[in-house]
């Protein structure tokens, strides 16, 4: 099992490209099911959970092509032969449900296992259910499989989400570009990556307004045809690397990067003395002067803080002046990675799904666990600031949402290296 070493206390300075976004890649990769001709996906990242969507897309009988060094994927679902998505390759990761809207809406049935991924808290069918039941379709859990039909095919309804779920909105999305008549989505979800999807869909043949807002209308037609579409750029991992400057000092570019993708991250940045420049190239990070100040955080869907930055969040301020409070509203099971920033040096008090966090002048490098993924990345942002070295082990979540991260933070001047126990 491989780790990655930290030796902390350099400045960093210079540029660093960010991927296409690993939550909207594979929501669009499921979209190949919905038409029989070839979607082809730009700017793909290079990332573990994408092989494991193309191994889930290939057992189904979709047909799979990478080029560019996997940043060029080339999906056709013209000879769809199986509609069973097995518990093992589902098991591995959350967006594997994303499979049941299309299959749905193609095939007029489906059999799903429950997903897995990160172990940070429950994230249950239930709204995925309600809206494609909504939409005409006849859902039963058995044996941990989920066992869907249209059995009249799927009709447009009129969906209010009790929560902006974002997996839910993008399953309804997806399934109601085939179904006959008008949906409506309220309470729909507005992240960047749904606007994405809307994007793709549209240049695939769907009618699709209101992406972006609370409220999506989508006219169901006959069918949909193939397209290529660039993957638009990963916010968390932007955001990730923005605070490696902040934590570390020095000054970084962020390529591709734009604040419209994570504008109330900026805000908080610049509440703690982070200034952020948009450029021609992306945006540009540096700390003002001396220690970040502390501030107040608190997860919410899309425009608010994403729960996805809490962990590195929670990471700069820990060297932060005063004491700041992270509330963490989306998962109640997100603050794993306190216990391991404590054994750094930080003083973190957690109670529920609120942290505490009193900042400290320093930490100290020690033997560290990740726990899932955002987590993992925290560990390494607060091995950049801290005394000696850092290890953080079982680093395997890592490769599921950054790729090369130790490339890129090693272009920058910091000392990170991976290495096999």
């Amino acid at each position: 099992m491989d780790s990655i070493v930290v030796t902390g206390g350099r400045e960093l300075s210079g540029e660093i490209p960010i991927a296409g976004a690993k939550n909207a890649c594979l929501t669009l990769m499921p979209a190949t099911i919905l038409s029989e001709e070839p979607l082809t996906l730009t700017n793909a990242p290079r990332l573990s959970d994408i092989k494991t969507m193309t191994q889930l897309l290939e057992s189904l009988g979709a047909e799979a092509a990478s080029m560019q060094e996997g940043q060029v994927l080339t999906l056709s679902s013209h000879n769809l032969d199986n509609h069973i998505a097995d518990y093992d390759i589902v098991r591995k990761m959350r967006a594997s449900n994303l499979v049941l809207g299309p299959m749905l809406a193609r095939l007029g049935h489906a059999v799903v296992s429950l997903p897995g991924g990160c172990a940070i808290g429950a994230r249950p069918m239930d709204l995925h259910i309600f809206g494609l039941e909504k939409l005409g379709a006849e859902i039963e859990l058995k044996d941990g499989y989920l066992h869907a039909k249209a059995p009249r095919g799927l009709k447009g309804a009129e969906i209010e989400l009790a929560f902006a779920s974002v997996g839910a909105t993008e399953n309804i999305l997806m399934a109601s570009t085939l179904a006959k008549g008008t949906t409506v989505i309220r309470n729909a979800a507005r992240e960047p990556e749904i606007v994405d999807l809307a994007d793709c869909l549209r240049k695939m043949g769907a009618q699709i307004e209101g992406d972006g807002t609370s409220e999506i209308v989508i006219q169901g037609v006959d069918r949909l045809h193939g397209a290529t579409h660039p993957v638009v750029t990963d916010r968390i991992e932007l955001g990730t690397y923005m605070l490696a400057p902040a934590i570390a000092g020095g000054e970084v570019e962020c390529l591709g990067g734009k604040i419209s993708l994570v504008e109330s991250f900026c805000q908080k940045l610049d509440a703690a003395g982070i200034h952020v420049e948009e450029t021609a190239k992306g945006l540009k990070v540096a700390r003002r002067n001396g220690r970040v100040s502390a501030v107040d955080v608190t997860t919410e869907p899309f425009p608010g803080f994403p729960t996805d930055l809490q962990a590195q969040m929670m990471a700069m301020l820990c060297t932060a002046e005063g004491t700041s409070t992270l509330h963490e509203t989306i998962f109640e099971n997100r603050f794993m990675h306190a216990p391991e920033l404590t054994r750094m040096g930080a003083n973190i008090e957690v109670h529920g799904g609120t942290a505490t966090v009193h900042g400290v002048e320093k930490l100290k490098g020690a033997p560290v666990m990740a726990t899932d993924l955002r987590a993992s990345v925290s560990l390494i942002l607060a091995g950049l600031a801290a005394e000696g070295e850092t290890i953080v082990s079982r680093v395997y979540h890592l490769d599921r949402g950054y790729e090369k991260v130790v490339r890129k933070l090693t272009s920058v001047g910091a000392k990170v290296e991976r290495v096999r126990e």
